[in-house]
């Protein structure tokens, strides 16, 4: 294997993998794509809240209003700083948008154009585990939830495989904003219980999940630099 630096090459540490999971409750951050007074999408993330905390997760929702349009405003805009701070507290996201002229929200994405890929050092999403859902006006579609999924990649998140598309949501929600029985609300049920699996097993494995050979390899080459430069110096 001539183009490997072995010095950065690891194998699979088998104990890592496998180490215990601790006893913190999971923290797990939702967010909804439309400011109407009631919103689908808000009232979807609401009853997955309450699934998450019968789970045993620490839960917040974001509310976006007043979040300004991504440039239009510094980072330290204070809805700009809260959305940044929950991003960084959480160990795990929810996702739940309208689906718009067929496609997501521009409320969903402008809280995700928010979010930056790094940091002041760190990426805040880097790791973290996604569940993606969507709420429609008419028949079901999937393509906010196929969205957010390539958006959920683009941040480096690890989307659980299943997912959650709600077709004429105003039909599901009885008059106190409580999602009625129905194999739709079954869907929310599963999708939230694998977040938490998922959410478990890499909340405290993150770091070994996202070490990467490319990364190493380079941070083994500026190494390499600076003490080349120090020994040439002397």
């Amino acid at each position: 294997m001539p183009n490997l630096d072995n010095t950065c090459f690891h194998l699979t540490d088998h104990e890592q993998l496998q180490a215990p999971i601790r006893d913190t409750r999971p923290k797990i951050l939702l967010l909804y794509g439309s400011l109407r007074k009631r919103s689908f999408s808000r009232l979807a993330a609401e009853e997955a809240q309450r699934i998450l905390e019968a789970l045993g997760a620490e839960t917040k929702i974001f509310n976006p209003s007043g979040l300004p349009l991504p440039d239009d405003a510094d980072a330290e805009h204070p809805k700009v700083k809260e959305l940044r701070e929950l991003a960084s507290w959480s160990d795990g996201m929810v996702w739940s948008s309208p689906e718009r002229h067929g496609a997501m929200t521009g409320i969903m994405k402008t809280q995700i154009d928010w979010i930056p890929l790094a940091l002041e050092g760190v990426r805040p999403t880097q790791g973290k585990t996604l569940a993606v859902m969507q709420v429609c006006g008419g028949s079901q579609s999937f393509n906010a939830v196929n969205q957010m999924r390539i958006l959920g990649r683009w941040m480096r998140m690890v989307t659980i495989p299943n997912q959650s598309s709600v077709p004429k949501a105003w039909l599901e929600f009885d008059d106190d904003d409580r999602m009625k029985p129905s194999s739709f609300y079954d869907r929310i049920v599963d999708v939230m219980e694998e977040l938490m699996k998922f959410t478990l097993l890499l909340k405290d494995k993150r770091d070994y999940f996202t070490d990467r050979y490319s990364e190493r390899k380079e941070t083994s080459d500026e190494f390499r630099k600076r003490i080349d430069q120090r020994a040439q110096e002397k």
